[in-house]
């Protein structure tokens, strides 16, 4: 599935490359301080842990772990609980993934691109790959059980709503961060 998202104004892919390396810790946001990744969407969005591989200088990276929790449409029946790694983290692009003895659960892709008005943002979502495994058992797990059809329908919402929410608050924290 390939979502290519309206273009984020005001937003760069330098800016998202940063981002998706500072998700974890918090931000001064109307006046208080979150977790980023709460106001990212504030209405979805539980809980983002990086458990392991974690760079040196604090930031996550290629080989990060990370445990993510959302409640897709805001429905506790259609709770997305994922314990992924970052397979990629570069200037276009960033990708994680959830994989068993080599072979792909589910795999997120975005890629960044500069636009006239900002950044150009596709996400390509996988749900199992074409390894024998995969035929034989992962595929149809990660489509009854990791994202049968009715939450992948509210994580098409989901994700559409968080990525549309950077242009509202990254470039400004962005600067704030880095002195930019």
């Amino acid at each position: 599935m390939t979502i290519t998202h309206a273009p984020l104004r005001g937003v760069n892919p330098e800016m998202l490359a940063w981002w998706y390396g500072h998700v974890p810790g918090t931000m001064e946001y109307a006046g208080s301080t979150y977790p980023r990744y709460l106001v990212w969407h504030p209405l979805d969005h539980i809980s983002y842990e990086v458990v392991g591989g974690r760079r040196g200088d604090g930031a996550v990276g290629p080989g990060t772990r990370l445990h993510i929790v959302e409640a897709l449409g805001r429905d506790p029946n259609k709770i997305l609980d994922l314990h992924v790694t970052v397979e990629e983290l570069g200037t276009d692009r960033a990708v994680i993934a959830r994989r068993v003895l080599g072979s792909a659960v589910v795999r997120l892709g975005n890629e960044f691109t500069a636009d006239r008005v900002g950044a150009g943002y596709r996400t390509t979502m996988s749900l199992g790959e074409d390894t024998l495994l995969g035929r034989l058992l992962l595929n149809r797990v990660a489509r009854t059980r990791a994202l049968p059809p009715a939450k992948l329908r509210s994580w098409v919402r989901h994700h559409v709503e968080e990525i549309g929410n950077l242009e509202n608050f990254l470039p400004a924290l962005q600067a704030r961060e880095t002195g930019g």
